[in-house]
């Protein structure tokens, strides 16, 4: 059964992830928008980083809440494992709503299926 802050980095780690996805990615859809294709790529930049700010906000106090030594349920390993594939889920939701134009093709979820299997064997006892 998963614990309280077990589920509290979780949900963190997620939020995290969307503002880095938006952050990262974001822009790449954006260049339809007549008033963001004006922008330099230094402002780009800029906006970003406003955006990533708030991937900080809940990436440290999941972090913090989910380790091991600060009372967490979780090791350092297992907080990069879960963050890596919790990034792939957002990341994998997030192009087929913002970029319908890709095609997931069967080897990505190959390896999305070893990723899974990745997690797997690091959090088995």
């Amino acid at each position: 059964m998963l614990s309280s802050s077990g589920l509290q980095t979780i949900l963190l780690l997620i939020m995290s992830n969307i503002f880095m996805t938006f952050a990262w990615y974001g822009h790449l859809r954006l260049k339809e928008f007549e008033w963001f294709t004006n922008l330099s790529l230094f402002l780009v930049i800029l906006l970003s980083w406003g955006i990533a700010f708030f991937e900080y906000c809940f990436m440290i106090p999941a972090n913090r809440i989910g380790f091991n030594e600060n009372g967490g349920p979780f090791s350092l390993v297992e907080l990069k494992v879960m963050q890596e594939v919790i990034t792939l889920a957002v990341f994998l939701v997030f192009t087929l709503v913002f970029f319908k134009t890709e095609t997931l093709k069967p080897n990505h979820f190959i390896g999305f299926a070893f990723l899974i299997l990745a997690v797997y064997f690091i959090f088995k006892k």
